[in-house]
């Protein structure tokens, strides 16, 4: 795997992207966020032209489809106004002017000279003072810091935004109940954490679907264990077994000629795989959730993995099982603490969930802090340009694990 990724073009900038969602909690559009290496956020040619960006970063499974979304971009006001700003292309970028710029009637007929050549436009960290109101005919979307303006403010300020028709994005949704208050006063679109809170249901018990697939994770931990022994397990649930061996067969595998059965899948792929892949249905088959929060759970597990790898640390698969469980409370709706008491994981994997103890919980969080754009807090284990392609590889991978899971 570690040749895979020595093979990918390697990028001069820390990449990572954040997702934009509608009322139904559809991803709509992604936060491009970047650094490089002098730690000044810029934009130049190769990010504007390359098809890295344009077909990693905005493309995206969604319903048993691949398509393409557009990426909110920063941009600083040295940037806008440069004289060599590079043509975009305007369906894939939508250009975000920063709420601390200094809005000179320069910069607002600079604004208006893009708006008028086609880019979507959005302003960040918008608050109700006088500066704001030369931009507010000009933008197209416009973004209100929940943080910043607070949820008891927020009514008196979209009243008085109404006459100007603008989409608002509300941003650092953190709950669902902001993200149900946010709704009702119209916002259309939305960002922040608010898919990764759990909303706890009070002695919560998965499922009997889960409980076959906890058994056979249960077997695969045996020493004892053999691929006849799993088979069995899961040869009493038909559908599991043909989505199994869907996803064997599927590109995220690339074996040479069909595989008939979970035996001759375990022959070839060993325990570890097919646990990992257990694992992932396990959190896959929750069909009441959005698909971003499985598809960010995904990116998180195969990214600490391939970074195991890079380190050369023991049972990489353990750390992709860290990474994919670290959202297991929001997506079950249950807390951690008492999730884990149903799950049999082994010991050093529930520290990383609970605590970010030990290795795994190293690798955890620094994935964890690199999805968020959080390049400064990072303590970098390997050369930074392995991470961005690391990032990058898991894009991928869950986008093939995605369809390779559709019934589309």
């Amino acid at each position: 795997m570690t040749d895979s990724i020595d093979a990918d073009e390697p990028m001069d900038l820390l990449l990572a992207r954040q997702p934009v969602f509608n009322k139904s909690q559809d991803v709509v559009a992604y936060l491009l966020l970047y650094r490089n290496d002098d730690n000044s956020v810029t934009i130049n040619d190769h990010l504007a032209t390359s098809s890295v960006i344009l077909n990693t970063y905005t493309s995206i499974c969604q319903h048993g489809q691949v398509r393409s979304l557009p990426c909110y971009l920063k941009l600083t006001d040295t940037t806008l106004m440069a004289e060599n700003f590079p043509e975009l292309p305007k369906e894939n970028f939508i250009l975000e002017i920063l709420g601390h710029s200094e809005i000179t009637p320069e910069l607002v007929e600079r604004v208006k000279e893009l708006g008028e050549q086609g880019y979507r436009l959005a302003l960040s960290d918008y608050k109700p003072e006088p500066k704001f109101e030369p931009l507010l005919n000009l933008v197209h979307i416009l973004k209100l810091d929940l943080r910043s303006i607070g949820l008891d403010a927020l009514p008196a300020v979209v009243k008085h935004l109404r006459p100007y028709n603008l989409e608002l994005l509300a941003d650092k949704v953190e709950t669902k109940e902001e993200f149900r208050q946010c709704y009702e006063l119209g916002f259309a679109l939305f960002q922040g954490y608010f898919l990764s809170k759990p909303e706890p249901v009070k002695g919560k018990k998965l499922g009997s679907s889960k409980v076959l697939l906890l058994q056979m994770m249960v077997e695969l931990q045996s020493p004892q264990a053999t691929a006849q022994s799993v088979e069995q397990i899961v040869i009493n649930d038909p559908l599991l077994t043909y989505r199994i061996l869907r996803v064997v067969n599927s590109a995220a595998f690339n074996f040479p000629r069909e595989i008939e059965s979970l035996s001759h899948a375990i022959s070839l792929l060993g325990f570890d795989q097919i646990r990992k892949w257990v694992s992932l249905f396990l959190v896959t088959d929750t069909q009441e959730k959005p698909e971003e929060l499985t598809r960010s759970m995904l990116v998180r597990g195969r990214m600490c993995e391939l970074l195991a790898e890079m380190l050369g640390r023991e049972q990489p698969i353990n750390n992709f099982i860290a990474g994919l469980f670290s959202k297991l409370d929001a997506l079950l709706d249950m807390e951690m603490p008492d999730l884990l008491t149903q799950v049999s994981l082994q010991n050093d994997v529930k520290a990383a969930l609970l605590n970010h103890e030990g290795q795994l919980g190293q690798i955890l969080e620094q994935v964890c802090q690199y999805e968020s754009g959080e390049f400064d807090k990072m303590t970098f284990l390997l050369d930074k340009a392995y991470y961005e392609t690391a990032y990058r590889h898991s894009l991928n991978w869950s986008q093939q694990v995605m369809t390779s899971l559709s019934d589309k």
